[in-house]
């Protein structure tokens, strides 16, 4: 994990651990409502118990707020686990009715709370892409691995200026 990840994994990773955790103890009103809002953008959810829904969606956060929080877990790993999460809440901020204004994805009032969500993706997106990109000192070893044999191939070819078969002209 590269020092620039931690801030990232560890503010993102408590903040859905916590959210993960206090749905746990959900009351019946609360899964209701979260059950409610959820098979309104996802109509699939409509067919499982509200307060199944909502332990299960508690225990998602708590896997994804985890792999966040894990050093063991790769951060394109973790990274990829908060994109999907992340952009199906923001997915159902987008498809519930009243939380954009007209003809925008710009939040109303109501809207607020759950437009910050945006933040995660692009956080997860970050992550994602920043673990598949090599880092300074492993593309510096790779140049070193590669560059010798593919001179001596130069050499040996005689296409390496001031060189002809491996002997250097004066």
């Amino acid at each position: 994990m590269r020092l620039s990840h931690i801030p990232l994994r560890l503010t993102t990773g408590a903040y859905i651990v916590n959210s993960g955790v206090t749905k746990l103890n959900a009351d019946d009103e609360t899964s209701k409502g979260l059950h409610s809002m959820a098979s309104g953008a996802y109509p699939v959810v409509g067919d499982v118990d509200h307060r199944t829904f909502v332990k299960a969606l508690a225990a998602g956060e708590i896997a994804v707020g985890g792999a966040l929080l894990l050093p063991i877990v790769p951060s394109w790993l973790a990274g990829a686990a908060l994109t999907g999460f992340s952009g199906a809440l923001v997915g159902m901020y987008l498809r519930t009715p009243g939380m954009t204004k007209e003809d925008s994805v710009r939040p109303t009032k109501q809207g607020t709370p759950f437009a910050k969500d945006i933040w995660m993706v692009g956080t997860g997106l970050a992550l994602l892409i920043d673990g598949f990109t090599p880092s300074r000192a492993m593309r510096k070893a790779v140049r070193r691995a590669v560059a010798k044999p593919v001179r001596q191939a130069a050499v040996a070819r005689g296409t390496v200026k001031g060189y002809a078969i491996g002997v250097r002209h004066r």
